[in-house]
Protein backbone atom coordinates (compact mmCIF):
# COMPACT_ATOMS: atom_id res chain seq x y z
CA UNK A 1 0.00 0.00 0.00
CA UNK A 2 2.62 2.37 0.88
CA UNK A 3 4.94 1.51 -2.41
CA UNK A 4 1.87 2.27 -4.01
CA UNK A 5 1.76 5.87 -2.41
CA UNK A 6 5.69 6.51 -3.17
CA UNK A 7 5.34 5.15 -6.88
CA UNK A 8 2.53 7.65 -7.44
CA UNK A 9 4.71 9.99 -6.08
CA UNK A 10 8.06 9.56 -7.38
CA UNK A 11 6.14 9.39 -11.43
CA UNK A 12 7.60 12.43 -13.66
CA UNK A 13 4.90 14.80 -14.27
CA UNK A 14 3.74 15.36 -17.76
CA UNK A 15 3.86 18.32 -20.17
CA UNK A 16 -0.20 18.03 -19.66
CA UNK A 17 -0.11 18.56 -15.89
CA UNK A 18 2.01 21.50 -15.62
CA UNK A 19 0.18 23.40 -17.55
CA UNK A 20 -3.10 22.60 -16.19
CA UNK A 21 -3.83 22.57 -12.51
CA UNK A 22 -6.90 21.52 -10.56
CA UNK A 23 -8.72 24.04 -8.61
CA UNK A 24 -10.65 21.41 -6.40
CA UNK A 25 -13.90 21.59 -8.08
CA UNK A 26 -13.04 19.24 -11.20
CA UNK A 27 -12.40 22.18 -13.26
CA UNK A 28 -8.92 23.52 -15.29
CA UNK A 29 -7.28 26.49 -15.33
CA UNK A 30 -4.77 27.34 -17.87
CA UNK A 31 -1.74 28.55 -17.24
CA UNK A 32 -1.66 32.56 -18.31
CA UNK A 33 0.44 33.36 -21.35
CA UNK A 34 3.00 35.73 -21.64
CA UNK A 35 1.33 39.14 -23.10
CA UNK A 36 1.76 39.91 -26.62
CA UNK A 37 3.98 43.23 -27.48
CA UNK A 38 2.89 45.38 -30.06
CA UNK A 39 5.36 47.83 -31.79
CA UNK A 40 3.87 50.76 -33.36
CA UNK A 41 5.99 53.29 -35.32
CA UNK A 42 6.34 57.02 -34.53
CA UNK A 43 7.45 57.65 -38.03
CA UNK A 44 5.10 60.51 -39.73
CA UNK A 45 3.78 59.69 -42.93
CA UNK A 46 3.40 62.46 -45.50
CA UNK A 47 -0.49 62.80 -46.71
CA UNK A 48 -0.56 62.77 -50.58
CA UNK A 49 -2.18 66.16 -49.99
CA UNK A 50 0.45 67.44 -48.46
CA UNK A 51 2.90 66.46 -50.95
CA UNK A 52 1.13 67.71 -53.43
CA UNK A 53 0.74 71.21 -51.91
CA UNK A 54 4.22 71.09 -51.11
CA UNK A 55 4.91 70.66 -54.84
CA UNK A 56 2.45 73.53 -56.37
CA UNK A 57 4.71 75.40 -53.69
CA UNK A 58 8.16 75.00 -55.54
CA UNK A 59 6.51 75.69 -58.72
CA UNK A 60 4.80 78.82 -57.58
CA UNK A 61 8.26 79.82 -56.68
CA UNK A 62 9.98 78.85 -60.07
CA UNK A 63 6.49 80.67 -61.82
CA UNK A 64 7.64 83.47 -59.82
CA UNK A 65 11.29 83.84 -60.68
CA UNK A 66 10.04 83.39 -64.22
CA UNK A 67 7.53 86.50 -63.91
CA UNK A 68 10.65 88.66 -62.49
CA UNK A 69 13.04 87.64 -65.01
CA UNK A 70 10.54 88.85 -68.28
CA UNK A 71 8.93 92.43 -65.93
CA UNK A 72 12.98 92.92 -65.36
CA UNK A 73 14.12 92.38 -68.82
CA UNK A 74 11.13 94.29 -70.69
CA UNK A 75 11.63 97.32 -68.59
CA UNK A 76 15.42 97.20 -69.02
CA UNK A 77 15.13 96.60 -72.71
CA UNK A 78 12.60 99.54 -73.43
CA UNK A 79 14.57 101.91 -71.00
CA UNK A 80 17.82 101.77 -72.88
CA UNK A 81 15.58 101.75 -76.50
CA UNK A 82 17.03 104.71 -78.06
CA UNK A 83 17.57 105.14 -82.39
CA UNK A 84 19.53 108.05 -84.00
CA UNK A 85 19.28 108.21 -87.78
CA UNK A 86 23.25 108.93 -89.56
CA UNK A 87 21.08 111.76 -91.58
CA UNK A 88 20.12 115.33 -90.39
CA UNK A 89 19.71 118.55 -91.21
CA UNK A 90 20.69 122.09 -90.69
CA UNK A 91 17.64 122.08 -88.41
CA UNK A 92 16.05 118.58 -87.67
CA UNK A 93 18.20 115.94 -86.19
CA UNK A 94 16.37 112.58 -85.98
CA UNK A 95 16.83 110.91 -82.90
CA UNK A 96 13.64 108.73 -81.20
CA UNK A 97 14.25 107.88 -77.52
CA UNK A 98 11.65 105.64 -75.60
CA UNK A 99 10.53 108.56 -73.54
CA UNK A 100 9.37 110.44 -76.45
CA UNK A 101 6.10 108.23 -75.76
CA UNK A 102 4.07 108.61 -72.91
CA UNK A 103 2.61 104.53 -73.28
CA UNK A 104 6.15 103.74 -73.10
CA UNK A 105 7.17 105.77 -70.52
CA UNK A 106 3.63 104.09 -68.58
CA UNK A 107 5.14 100.68 -69.87
CA UNK A 108 8.94 101.13 -68.11
CA UNK A 109 6.80 102.26 -64.45
CA UNK A 110 4.46 99.30 -64.44
CA UNK A 111 6.67 96.44 -65.49
CA UNK A 112 9.59 97.73 -63.17
CA UNK A 113 6.42 97.92 -60.34
CA UNK A 114 5.27 94.27 -61.40
CA UNK A 115 8.94 93.33 -60.50
CA UNK A 116 9.16 94.71 -57.40
CA UNK A 117 5.72 93.75 -56.32
CA UNK A 118 6.87 90.00 -57.25
CA UNK A 119 10.23 90.01 -55.41
CA UNK A 120 8.50 91.23 -52.06
CA UNK A 121 6.15 88.40 -52.88
CA UNK A 122 9.24 85.59 -52.82
CA UNK A 123 9.22 85.58 -48.64
CA UNK A 124 5.60 84.49 -49.12
CA UNK A 125 6.20 81.72 -51.22
CA UNK A 126 8.85 80.32 -49.55
CA UNK A 127 6.59 80.37 -46.36
CA UNK A 128 3.81 78.20 -48.68
CA UNK A 129 6.78 75.74 -49.20
CA UNK A 130 7.88 75.42 -45.40
CA UNK A 131 3.75 75.05 -44.12
CA UNK A 132 1.81 73.80 -47.09
CA UNK A 133 -1.18 73.74 -45.60
CA UNK A 134 -1.36 77.34 -44.62
CA UNK A 135 -4.15 79.62 -45.97
CA UNK A 136 -3.23 83.16 -45.61
CA UNK A 137 0.46 83.80 -47.32
CA UNK A 138 -1.67 81.74 -50.32
CA UNK A 139 -4.52 84.46 -50.32
CA UNK A 140 -1.90 87.23 -50.32
CA UNK A 141 -0.10 85.78 -53.25
CA UNK A 142 -3.24 85.17 -54.88
CA UNK A 143 -4.30 89.19 -54.48
CA UNK A 144 -1.07 90.88 -55.33
CA UNK A 145 -1.14 88.42 -58.46
CA UNK A 146 -3.99 89.55 -59.74
CA UNK A 147 -2.95 93.34 -58.75
CA UNK A 148 0.62 92.71 -60.84
CA UNK A 149 -1.02 90.75 -63.71
CA UNK A 150 -3.42 93.63 -64.83
CA UNK A 151 -0.95 96.30 -64.30
CA UNK A 152 1.33 94.20 -66.80
CA UNK A 153 -1.22 93.71 -69.08
CA UNK A 154 -2.37 97.27 -69.12
CA UNK A 155 1.36 98.47 -69.81
CA UNK A 156 1.77 95.58 -72.62
CA UNK A 157 -1.49 96.46 -74.53
CA UNK A 158 -0.71 100.27 -74.48
CA UNK A 159 2.39 99.68 -75.92
CA UNK A 160 1.63 96.77 -78.53
CA UNK A 161 -1.02 99.32 -79.80
CA UNK A 162 1.66 102.14 -80.27
CA UNK A 163 4.19 99.45 -82.07
CA UNK A 164 1.12 98.39 -84.20
CA UNK A 165 0.76 102.16 -85.82
CA UNK A 166 4.60 101.93 -85.57
CA UNK A 167 4.64 99.49 -87.92
CA UNK A 168 1.46 99.81 -89.85
CA UNK A 169 0.61 103.44 -89.50
CA UNK A 170 -2.76 104.54 -90.44
CA UNK A 171 -4.09 106.11 -93.34
CA UNK A 172 -7.51 107.54 -92.00
CA UNK A 173 -5.29 109.33 -89.32
CA UNK A 174 -2.85 110.22 -91.68
CA UNK A 175 -0.05 108.91 -89.39
CA UNK A 176 3.00 107.26 -91.22
CA UNK A 177 4.89 103.81 -90.62
CA UNK A 178 7.83 105.24 -88.79
CA UNK A 179 9.48 101.94 -88.32
CA UNK A 180 10.31 102.10 -91.97
CA UNK A 181 13.22 104.51 -91.09
CA UNK A 182 13.76 103.50 -87.29
CA UNK A 183 13.99 99.89 -87.86
CA UNK A 184 16.24 99.07 -84.65
CA UNK A 185 13.76 101.06 -82.33
CA UNK A 186 10.93 99.35 -83.26
CA UNK A 187 12.57 95.81 -83.12
CA UNK A 188 13.75 96.76 -79.99
CA UNK A 189 10.36 97.71 -78.78
CA UNK A 190 8.78 94.68 -80.24
CA UNK A 191 10.92 92.28 -77.91
CA UNK A 192 9.98 94.93 -74.88
CA UNK A 193 6.44 93.80 -75.70
CA UNK A 194 6.80 90.56 -76.14
CA UNK A 195 8.87 90.25 -72.82
CA UNK A 196 5.86 91.58 -70.71
CA UNK A 197 3.31 89.75 -72.40
CA UNK A 198 5.28 86.56 -71.02
CA UNK A 199 5.33 87.95 -67.79
CA UNK A 200 1.50 88.13 -68.01
CA UNK A 201 1.17 84.84 -69.13
CA UNK A 202 3.21 83.84 -66.18
CA UNK A 203 1.02 85.57 -63.82
CA UNK A 204 -1.72 84.11 -65.14
CA UNK A 205 -0.49 80.54 -64.32
CA UNK A 206 0.90 82.03 -60.85
CA UNK A 207 -2.73 82.38 -60.38
CA UNK A 208 -4.59 79.93 -61.26
CA UNK A 209 -1.61 77.70 -59.82
CA UNK A 210 -2.69 79.47 -56.52
CA UNK A 211 -6.77 79.40 -56.68
CA UNK A 212 -6.38 75.59 -56.89
CA UNK A 213 -4.20 75.13 -54.00
CA UNK A 214 -6.50 76.81 -51.97
CA UNK A 215 -9.71 74.57 -53.21
CA UNK A 216 -7.85 71.62 -52.70
CA UNK A 217 -6.89 72.91 -49.11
Amino acid sequence: MDSKKEDAASAPTSPESRRTRSNGKGKTIAEAAPPSVTVVSTKAIPSPRGRWRKGAAILDFILRLGAISSAIGAAAVMGNNEQLLPFFTQFFQFHVQWDDFPMFQFFVFANGAAAVFLILSLPFSIVCMVRPFVVGPRLLLVIIDIFTMALVMAAASAAAAVVYLAHNGSQDANWIAICQQYTDFCKVTSEAVVASFVAAVFLIFLIVLSSVALKRR
